[in-house]
């Protein structure tokens, strides 16, 4: 990405081992995030550009020689973010501030929208899957890098919890998922604002009780009254705009929760006193989401949840451009990269 709105295909030198803990992996699937859309509606002009890409599945091509636990021609799922798996942080399970990590792509490291990475600490980062890359549940498994594991988050930042109330604002590919985790979770009503027909049917199907399509104050009013005028138990916020989060705290019950993983669009978290004086617990962040992997990998391979339902759109690297430029203007909930 060299500025807004320009997403090039480019050759680029191949990716190689650099360090005794690397991986090398040769790309299978990608994806476009929703959070690549800020850039791409923001970025300023730049000379250099940056490599895109945090979503990934592939075939290790070859490991440094203090990689252990992935081996030449395992298919692997890859986090977000990139993790040493034996920092303090790693070990409670929050790798997204592993004291050694980092984030995919920018100016230096290799993008997931690419025919291959070098993967930094490859034991802490990469989770073998036991399938072969062709597999049918392949848009599930590839999920898991990001979105499902995103809403999971989300849920659990939201104490969502069995037989209660579950509020999610906004209606992409990590709201979504947000309903498949809080019915996972065991929530008796799932209420889901959005306005897109498309993604409400989609959010039904994975568990929606109540769509509220209205917007600020009337949103607010509506979730109100579906609640008793009490609000919902748990609201998950996976926008990032001061509105959405504006939304998601006014909605909330008393000693309720918001749990946010959209990335803050602002610097300040809206109706602070209102939550305040509410006992709102407002909580959240970037998704560990290398903690939830194994947790919830049986229950994609199972069939228990179909995340991979969110992908409505698929291209090969030619056609990222075009998918950018889809997801923006809402012609595709999730657009999925075959390689």
């Amino acid at each position: 990405m060299y500025g807004a709105h320009d997403v090039r295909v480019e050759t680029v030198p191949d990716a190689q081992l650099v360090k005794p803990t690397d991986a090398l992996v040769r790309v299978t699937k990608a994806c476009i995030c929703g959070s690549d859309l800020w850039p791409y509606n923001s970025m300023p002009a730049s000379v250099t550009g940056n490599r895109m890409g945090h979503e990934f599945i592939g075939v290790v091509d070859a490991v440094g020689p203090d990689v252990h636990t992935v081996k030449k021609g395992d298919l692997v799922v890859a986090p977000f973010a990139w993790s040493d798996g034996t920092c303090e942080f790693c070990l409670q399970g929050l790798q997204t501030s592993c004291l050694h990590g980092g984030w995919w792509g920018g100016t230096e490291l290799d993008g997931g929208q690419g025919e291959a990475v070098r993967v930094p600490w490859a034991d802490g980062t990469l989770v073998a899957l036991p399938v072969g890359p062709d597999h049918g549940l392949m848009p599930s498994l590839l999920t898991l890098s990001d979105v499902m594991g995103t809403g999971h988050h989300a849920a659990l930042a939201a104490t969502v919890q069995p037989g209660k109330t579950v509020a999610i604002v906004g209606d992409g590919a990590v709201g979504l998922c947000g309903v498949i985790a809080a019915r996972r979770i065991g929530a008796e009503r799932i209420i889901m604002l959005g306005r897109h027909a498309d993604r409400i049917a989609l959010a039904r199907v994975f568990g929606a009780t109540d769509v509220v399509s209205e917007r600020g104050d009337e949103a607010i009013e509506r979730v109100r009254e579906l609640t008793g005028g009490l609000g919902a138990h748990s609201v998950l916020e996976c926008v990032g705009h001061g509105e959405a989060m504006r939304t998601a705290a006014s909605i909330a019950r008393a000693g309720g929760a918001v749990g946010r993983v959209g990335v803050p669009q602002e610097t300040t978290i809206p109706n602070a006193q209102p939550t305040f004086y509410s006992n709102v617990t407002i909580s959240g962040g970037p998704a560990p989401v290398r903690a939830y992997i194994e947790e919830l990998l049986p229950d994609v391979l199972e069939g228990r949840i179909e995340p991979g339902r969110v992908f409505d759109r698929v291209t090969n690297i030619d056609g990222v451009p075009d998918g950018y430029r889809a997801m923006d203007e809402r012609e595709a909930i999730k657009v999925m990269i075959e390689f």
